[in-house]
């Protein structure tokens, strides 16, 4: 165990500094690059203060070789090469292409603009990627249309949400499920239950409110191509495999050799497209862009281990366990403990992911003992937690889509705090996983502990 100066309150200086950056990053609306610096200057100011430096640094390291660090860094990276062949091919635009065809009204652009980012989410397992490449297209033309501008930024957010709820190759379902050990089918498979009802009332929602001052779309506005659309393969291919108890790993390799050979046959890539060797010690092409993108969050996964190592060492994560354990006395405690402390971790250090890989053994114990299924755990680790965090004004799930629909169309101001007024996959997900604590939805346990239903 690390000793700091200070005692108890010197226990707390890593935490409180990254709490610091992180705060400090959300207001400059930073990328993920300033909460990789968070977690770096918590173990370099950290380091002065603790008491034997040298056990520090093993604490650090030791955070690193959490095996939860090589899973979802290696995920990441393939991840993002699928989801990097998914927008590059132009698919989103040919299907936005498709709806503009079809002259619908406002209120339905917002309501399909919604969909769509939940399609594009679902396949790059990425809200922030979402955002960036749907905010662009959509938001401008939404606007033309009359559409509600913060309603239509809500759709996109709630869209990116969605798949990074729950598709299998989202970062949080990959850390609510490797944490649980539960089967990634079983955990995708469940939470279903929670996702699609809350994604069809949304779609509803913004239907009803996305409509603005009026207008339609008359023409297309981008040319498309529709061959693109069969790049759908590539999400469903990895899905596929995934509810087919399938490696992670493998499915997404097995998505990007799909994608790969899709791309080339059908005209939509090049071989120079995908793999440039221009010389000059460079070397260039969509699966080293897909690469390299994916760096600032390895980064990142980087510091936020060794932070997690620290916090471990200084047992405040133990106190956090005990603090669970204490108010866990049974199963509707369990579960609302579970939610609101993966919730406030994630709204404390900004990513979600930290938290959930940072108290996923003390749920999956705590969970255990009431009785609680492997992917109930997930599911309110992931539905109820991610919802909590994503709606703090401060974390990138608000920041980045003001930032960017401003970007968009500078002549409409839009808040972090917009965002999250009508962002309301979340909001929704957050009421319905408490309805299920609270009037035991979830299901009852057999007389062996195991539950009926997740």
């Amino acid at each position: 165990m690390i000793e700091f100066r200070f005692g108890r309150a010197g226990k707390l200086i890593p935490l409180l500094v990254a709490a610091v950056f992180i705060l400090i990053a959300a207001l400059h609306e930073s990328s993920v690059a300033g909460y990789t610096l968070a977690f770096f200057m918590s173990i370099i100011i950290g380091s002065v203060f603790a008491k034997d430096t040298k056990a520090f640094g093993e604490a650090a390291l030791g955070g690193l070789r959490n095996p939860m660090f090589p899973t979802v860094a290696i995920a990441i990276i393939l991840a993002s090469i699928a989801g990097k062949l998914v927008s590059e091919s132009g698919m989103i635009t040919a299907l936005s292409d498709i709806l503009i065809s079809f002259d619908v009204s406002s209120s339905f652009y917002v309501a399909m603009s919604f969909l769509l980012c939940c399609v594009l989410s679902m396949s790059t397992g990425t809200s922030v990627g979402t955002y960036i490449v749907a905010m662009p297209i959509f938001f401008p033309v939404g606007v033309s249309l009359g559409a509600d501008p913060l309603i239509l930024v809500g759709a996109v957010a709630s869209g990116g949400l969605f798949g990074d709820n729950l598709a299998p190759i989202s970062d949080t379902t990959i850390a609510s499920a490797t944490t649980q050990q539960a089967e990634m089918s079983d955990v995708v498979r469940t939470r279903c239950r929670y996702s699609i009802p809350v994604a069809l009332l949304c779609f509803i929602i913004f239907f009803l409110l996305g409509g603005g001052k009026g207008g339609h779309i008359i023409a297309a506005q981008s040319e498309s191509n529709p061959v693109s659309l069969v790049m759908l393969l590539v999400p469903g291919t990895v899905i596929f495999l995934c509810l087919r108890k399938v490696s992670l790993i493998v499915s997404l390799s097995v998505g990007i050799i799909v994608g790969t050979v899709l791309g080339l046959v059908c005209g939509i890539f090049t071989f120079s497209s995908l793999f440039s060797y221009p010389g000059g010690f460079t070397v260039g092409g969509v699966f080293i862009e897909a690469i390299e993108g994916s760096a600032s969050t390895v980064f990142m996964l980087i510091g936020a281990f060794m932070f997690l190592g620290v916090l471990e060492e200084a047992d405040i994560i133990g106190k956090i366990g005990r603090a669970m354990t204490h108010i866990a006395r049974g199963r509707r405690s369990t579960e609302l403990s579970i939610m609101v402390a993966v919730g406030l971790g994630g709204a404390l250090t900004g990513v979600c992911t930290v938290s959930m890989v940072a108290l996923g053994p003390i749920i999956h114990e705590i969970g255990e003992r009431a009785g609680i299924r492997r992917e109930r755990c997930a599911n309110l680790m992931d539905c109820g937690g991610l919802s909590l965090t994503s709606i703090a004004p401060w974390t990138v799930h608000a920041v980045l889509p003001a930032s960017l629909a401003m970007l968009a169309v500078p002549d409409i101001p839009v808040s972090p705090m917009n965002v999250v007024m009508n962002n309301f996959y979340p909001l929704l997900m957050a009421v319905l996983i408490l309805l299920t604590i609270a009037f035991d939805l979830s299901g009852r346990t057999k007389e062996n502990g195991v539950p009926f239903s997740a």
